[in-house]
């Protein structure tokens, strides 16, 4: 509650923009998110950039993936690449509330909120979590749609070792097994639509295995809504 508060000041007090530096301005001031922000097109179940006219990518169509829909506000660049840093490792959560603006703005994500029954944040493993401090895909759930987001319905059951250096198909491996639906609170999602949040998509491995546990549990639709996508 006390930061939910922290978060909603932040938002009102004029500051300096992280990207331009102009003074008074939003975090990000309105010129910058015009420059920085605007939507391209996306494949519909992997979110990546695709040219117009096309609905899904190469990958997509030969190995259709177990989420229905996958939604990212921005590509992970300049200037959101330094921003999620410092809101990931550096106990900046007042970007949440930025980000889930950005997030909401984008094409197909206010649709799929409103129907969502649930929100679910991607889980951390409990000793990740207590090193961090926070999760901030629950930050960014919250932001998004407070009275939606169950945040102990998904469990991080293993500690995987970091993605960044392993290709694809070891970041698949590495996560198949990773994410369980707590068995007490499986009938939450039997029958109902939920949308499952992160600040990045790579690879998009964690997401599929977080979203297999979410289907292996009763969910009949699972879109995947991320803030910042990879190339």
């Amino acid at each position: 509650m006390f930061l939910e508060l922290i978060q909603r000041l932040s938002a009102q007090v004029p500051s300096q923009c992280a990207v331009c530096h102009t003074w008074p301005s939003r975090p990000v001031c309105e010129a910058c998110v015009s420059s920085f922000a605007q939507p391209v097109p996306r494949c519909k179940t992997c979110a990546i950039a695709v040219p117009e006219g096309i609905q899904h990518c190469g990958e997509c169509v030969l190995h259709p993936p177990v989420l229905d829909q996958c939604l990212a506000a921005v590509d992970y660049a300049y200037p959101w690449s330094r921003l999620i840093t410092e809101f990931k490792f550096r106990e900046h959560t007042a970007w949440a509330s930025t980000f889930a603006t950005l997030m909401r703005s984008a094409p197909w994500v206010e649709p799929a909120l409103e129907a969502a029954d649930v929100i679910v944040p991607m889980p951390l493993f409990d000793l990740r979590l207590q090193s961090r401090g926070y999760n901030q895909s629950l930050e960014l759930a919250r932001a998004l749609a407070p009275h939606k987001t169950v945040h102990s319905l998904l469990l991080r059951i293993t500690d995987t070792p970091p993605q960044s250096s392993l290709s694809r198909k070891d970041r698949l491996r590495n996560v198949q097994d990773a994410f369980a639906v707590d068995p007490l609170k499986a009938a939450t999602l039997h029958g109902k639509r939920a949308v499952l949040v992160d600040d990045v998509m790579t690879s998009g491995a964690s997401l599929h295995s977080a979203a297999n546990a979410l289907r292996s549990a009763g969910a009949a639709h699972i879109t995947a809504l991320v803030f910042a996508r990879t190339a």
